[in-house]
């Protein structure tokens, strides 16, 4: 079948998005491995499909596959991408939409300065939400927050366990730059202590309201830039007490603002969502 799409990305985090509306989509997760490909297929780091409402308070339904063809239940990033899509294809005429994921519904919204704005919902600090075993791991307060000795083939990781709707795994580092990240990062992403594997942070503080972040993301290796990551990195320094809302993110794709309250209250994400090109595949 020959297949339309658009690649999109935010802050460098880079999408195929599909509309499933208007035409049908089954594929295989070895099908959308192969669109992820970026020798043999279009590349990207995840695949979004905009679906029909399953509900009447909804406007649409968002599944995310990531590179590896493993369906996740969010992206930050992605989201943004989403909402600049249904507008910009007419499938709504809304500023302000409510979309059904996997790990529950999210509320983007596009400001007048056309930012978008997603409502990512409240975090979760407790390791059942990260699929996260902590039997025999020793762990220590700082401010509120819970981090554990992760260990590692060489050395230990010191983590904060954050659920963003996807489980989250934050360190802080002196020089990101610098640090290892793609040796800690598979250790960290596969180690059986995490069920459903995780996504891992490595954050460097500049100052109370700016950082410097890369993610090594479960299922597609390093991004330039994940939603999600940034927002789960500034809510743990925060809940650290080390950061103070609003927090700008520095990632290697461009920057991200994260707004948090404190606990119980959801966590508001706002940046860029650019369309590149579109095109048609065979597959």
């Amino acid at each position: 079948m020959k297949l339309k799409f658009t690649k999109m990305h935010g802050a460098g985090n880079d999408f195929i998005v599909i509309d499933a509306i208007n035409q049908h989509i089954a594929f295989s997760p070895e099908q959308w491995r192969t669109l992820a490909d970026r020798r043999f297929g279009i590349g990207a780091d995840q695949i979004l499909v905009v679906e029909a409402a399953p509900a009447a308070d909804i406007d649409f339904r968002y599944r995310i596959f990531n590179a590896d063809g493993g369906e996740v239940e969010q992206c930050g990033n992605g989201s943004r991408a989403f909402v600049r899509f249904v507008i910009d294809k007419g499938l709504t005429n809304k500023t302000k939409i409510r979309v059904q994921t996997m790990s529950g519904v999210i509320e983007p919204e596009v400001g007048v300065d056309g930012r978008i704005t997603v409502n990512m919902g409240v975090p979760d600090f407790a390791p059942s939400a990260s699929a996260f075993q902590t039997q025999d791991l020793s762990s220590h307060q700082e401010a509120a927050a819970t981090i554990w000795a992760l260990p590692l083939v060489a050395s230990s990781a010191q983590i904060t366990c954050v659920s963003m709707g996807n489980p989250h795994a934050v360190q802080i580092v002196s020089d990101v730059e610098e640090y290892p990240v793609s040796i800690e990062g598979p250790q960290i992403e596969l180690h059986p202590r995490f069920e459903k594997r995780v996504n891992a942070g490595f954050m460097q503080v500049n100052d109370a309201h700016h950082v410097q972040l890369r993610v090594y993301e479960r299922g597609a290796g390093e991004t330039l830039a994940c939603g999600t990551g940034a927002c789960a990195a500034a809510v743990a320094g925060i809940r650290r007490g080390v950061l103070q809302s609003p927090v700008e993110v520095k990632m290697q794709g461009g920057d991200l603002q994260i707004a948090w309250a404190g606990e119980a209250q959801p966590v508001f994400l706002s940046g860029p969502a650019v369309s590149v090109f579109e095109g048609e595949i065979d597959i």
